[in-house]
């Protein structure tokens, strides 16, 4: 899935890269920033935003948009569904085959070409079901 690179890797593109990957929370743009500045302290939240641009358009991290909601951002670019809390927000994987038969079955339903799909699980997270128990 990985495009030709149009952009050159600088350090702080590849820094970026390196700590979206070491984590599984899918961050937001501001909490990526945090991670980066141990690293990169002088780095700014826009030249961070501007790189996530950057390396989402080039296929090399996978932006998540999502209506109403804050982008977030995975290091992993591979097709995968997500499940997201509705009530706090926290993503994560769902860890199942993903069904490449549906985009077959979108195709040939609207007659659009180079059909995929994105899908996106809500519900409530570990955490806030065990605080709207307790």
């Amino acid at each position: 899935m990985h495009t030709q690179l149009n952009h050159r890797m600088t350090k702080q593109r590849q820094i970026i890269i390196e700590e979206l990957r070491k984590v599984t929370s899918h961050p937001t743009a501001d909490q990526l920033h945090e991670m980066v500045r141990k690293r990169l302290p002088r780095i700014s939240l826009s030249t961070v935003y501007r790189n996530l641009e950057t390396l989402s358009s080039e296929g090399m991290i996978l932006k998540m948009d999502s209506a109403g909601t804050q982008k977030r951002f995975d290091g992993t670019v591979e097709n995968h569904y997500h499940i997201r809390c509705s009530r706090c927000g926290r993503v994560d994987d769902v860890h199942m085959e993903t069904i490449p038969e549906i985009e077959e079955i979108a195709r040939r339903r609207s007659s659009y070409q180079s059909v995929s799909h994105i899908i996106e699980f809500t519900g409530i997270c570990p955490n806030c079901y065990s605080q709207s128990r307790g």
